[in-house]
């Protein structure tokens, strides 16, 4: 996550529990790049609260400087956005927000973009869609949310237990193979509450296609060394 262009992590969703880190997102993405990641999910949290994003400066760093492939979201609400996002660099677009408030304009995303290219942002708290950085929670149903892109050519899904994130207490297993059991042939990018190699181990195991972490490295309980095992290519 970004945050006043530096990388952070949100316990939950309280805006008053960020912890920012020393190194500078270009040199972090040069440690990911030689340890054999490809892609980089890049959170412009800045733009996720305004409604457009800000961090265009980071990405555009990211992807000027390594080879990383970036799914940039936060904040993308307009076809200008992600012309511009790609314009600075992004290689995938996660959207959110979006999503819920004008879910036919994101299904005609997945359409004129490609289903390869864009994901849905559907992260939840109680079962519950949150949005705009997860400070606004909904009434909308996650599995509900997922199912109606789904229905419309949706491949990829990236979901956060919000209750989970940061907390280094472990993955919601049983939402994701939910989702993986409920929606054949969707690939899922699970995020939040990973400690350590053995839950993305598990995460594999039950079919998820993708894991996305965050804190655990920061904090050194999962080593690049470690994740490299994992790595593989978006396409």
């Amino acid at each position: 996550m970004i945050h006043n262009g530096k990388v952070v992590r949100l316990k939950q969703s309280d805006y008053s529990q960020v912890t920012v880190y020393d190194k500078s997102p270009v040199d972090l993405a040069w440690e990911y790049e030689d340890h054999g990641i490809e892609v980089v999910h890049l959170v412009d949290l800045d733009g996720a609260k305004r409604g457009a994003p800000i961090n265009y400066h980071v990405l555009e760093a990211i992807a000027g400087h390594t080879k990383l492939k970036v799914d940039f979201t936060g904040g993308i609400t307009t076809d200008g956005d992600i012309s511009k996002a790609y314009e600075y660099g992004a290689s995938y677009i996660t959207a959110a927000t979006i999503a819920a408030y004008q879910p036919d304009l994101f299904a005609s995303w997945i359409i004129s973009y490609g289903r390869e290219k864009m994901t849905l942002g559907a992260d939840s708290l109680d079962g519950k869609i949150a949005i705009k950085g997860w400070i606004k929670k909904t009434q909308i149903d996650l599995f509900e949310h997922i199912g109606y892109f789904y229905n419309r050519g949706l491949k990829y899904v990236k979901t956060t237990d919000i209750a989970r994130n940061g907390l280094l207490e472990g993955p919601s297993f049983d939402l994701y193979k939910k989702i993986i059991d409920k929606f054949p042939g969707i690939q899922v990018l699970a995020c939040g509450g990973v400690r350590n190699c053995d839950d993305i181990e598990e995460l594999n195991k039950i079919g998820v296609f993708a894991v996305i972490i965050g804190k655990a490295f920061y904090e050194g309980n999962i080593t690049l060394d470690e994740v490299s095992k994992f790595c593989m290519s978006q396409e």
